[in-house]
């Protein structure tokens, strides 16, 4: 069964031994992420602080920061689940006979559980304050020393698409200013950056209205990170992950829809035109991304549940909470990357590439070229255009054994040959590229040659024991002890 909210979801995490309440007082300028920086990294619980300084609202944080949190947060054990159940609608024909459609029934199920539903209020509407509000109210965290102030790092952002009137959520980080204004850090591929372009272009509005809710269920705040493609509803994904419509509910005072059960929504506006210096911030590359201007989110109205929780995440030097959270995303969308790319076995993004500086992809070659071809592929594909490294290998070699992918790799490769060069689009965060979101991706080809590439010596064999001694020395390992 679903969960309901953000409540059920942490009774769920401590029930399982996941999480940790801290019932003393911890400051949330830096002292929070201290803690959950050592829990994360040596493998402890989430974390419920119950007395931040200076506020009533106590604070979750590291809710999704392991393999088995990310289990329990999607209810798929293993999360490979879920990538199964996309498959089965990709994979979906029409039906022959009355036992094909018999089957067919529990899928069309799942398709009708996607789709939100509007609801007439709902629990974030507990208390609600068009004035005489703060968000100093709320423990918001200042992450790392050299942040520009505390930012909000796990809100879930609603625009909508100024063209088409469709939804969008997504996950930006938003640095607190004052009591009711904030930064919005959208960067420049990122779908609520293109709204607002749009409006701006149009130049027939004055400010872009959007709401921001904060702690959920965790199908739908994990729903806000997800690689989508433009217009596909978050939220219906989100009812496809938890296998139950999200309630959203009307804000008080814009038209846009957001999860009823949400513990806290800020509504506002954002002002086309209007930027500010928007950083430093401790990012999830684990070094810090420079300051820059950015839109201004101005908040008009807060609404909250009674004794709301504030959920929060910090990233930095990896691997952190958002490590986990995208290792799931990786194995999700591997079914979609195989509906165009059918050769793909597998693909890895290690923790130290931080997402967008490495994919290790595994392929079935079949034609000579048939390396380069998936790389350039890879970069053609949504938010996959960011990849700075492709490491490309053949369908024998795990990728998700790093070791193994760079032994395999490094004896491959004949550098001039099988290393390939391109510009174009890198993410935000890079500080090496040398104009900022342009810059140069690398494609290495390390799978075996074929004389049809232009390779003529003899690829010799990996080493490996013979079945029989193998299974022989089992019996001699036994016998001695060892």
């Amino acid at each position: 069964m679903a969960y309901t909210d953000l409540r059920e979801f942490i009774r769920a995490l401590e029930e399982k031994g996941e999480l940790k309440r801290i019932p003393f007082e911890v400051d949330p300028h830096l002292e929070i992420t201290e803690m959950a920086d050592r829990a994360v990294k040596g493998h402890g619980p989430a974390l419920l602080f119950e007395k931040p300084k200076g506020s009533s609202v106590p604070v979750l944080i590291n809710a999704f920061a392991s393999e088995r949190r990310m289990e329990i947060a999607l209810e798929s054990s293993p999360v490979d689940d879920i990538a199964k159940r996309i498959s089965a609608l990709l994979e979906m024909r029409m039906p022959e006979g009355l036992i094909g459609k018999l089957k067919m029934l529990p899928v069309l199920g799942e398709l009708g559980a996607a789709f939100p539903k509007t609801v007439s209020s709902g629990p974030c509407k507990e208390v609600i304050r068009k004035d005489n509000f703060s968000l100093k109210e709320f423990p918001i965290l200042t992450c790392w020393p050299q942040d520009g102030g505390p930012f909000i790092t796990l809100p879930m952002v609603f625009s909508h698409n100024p063209d088409t009137g469709k939804r969008n959520c997504g996950m930006y980080r938003m640095q607190v200013y004052d009591d009711r204004t904030t930064g919005m850090h959208w960067q420049t591929h990122k779908q609520g950056a293109e709204h607002y372009r749009r409006l701006l272009r149009e130049g027939k509005k004055k400010s872009m209205p959007v709401s921001v809710a904060i702690g959920c269920d965790p199908a739908t705040m994990y729903s806000a990170i997800l690689p989508l493609p433009p217009d596909l509803d978050e939220m219906m994904i989100a009812g496809f992950l938890r296998n139950k419509p999200v309630d959203l509910v009307k804000c008080e005072t814009n038209d846009i829809l957001v999860p009823a059960q949400s513990e806290i929504v800020l509504e506002g506006h954002v002002v086309l035109g209007e930027l500010r210096r928007e950083g430093p911030f401790g990012d999830h590359t684990g070094f810090y991304s420079l300051d820059d201007d950015y839109p201004v989110f101005h908040i008009d109205c807060i609404t909250h549940r009674k004794n709301p929780v504030y959920a929060t995440t910090i990233v930095g030097p990896p691997p952190m909470e958002d490590f986990y959270m995208g290792k799931a995303i990786e194995r999700i969308f591997l079914p979609l990357m195989r509906m165009q790319l059918p050769e793909v076995r597998d693909i890895c993004m290690p923790a130290e590439g931080i997402f967008h500086n490495i994919i290790l992809v595994a392929i079935r070659k079949s034609y000579p070229g048939h390396a380069r071809k998936v790389m350039h592929a890879i970069w053609g594909l949504g938010q996959a255009m960011f990849s700075k490294c492709i490491v490309v290998v053949d369908e024998d070699v795990n990728v998700q054994n790093v070791s193994e992918v760079a032994w395999k790799a490094l004896n491959n490769i004949d550098p001039e040959r099988d290393i390939q060069f391109v510009m174009g689009p890198v993410d935000s965060l890079d500080h090496a590229s040398r104009l900022p979101n342009y810059g140069s991706k690398m494609g290495v080809d390390a799978t075996r040659k074929w004389k049809e590439e232009g390779f003529t010596r003899p690829w010799p064999d990996v080493i490996t024991m013979s079945p029989g001694v193998k299974q022989r020395v089992d019996e001699l390992w036994k016998q001695a002890g060892l």
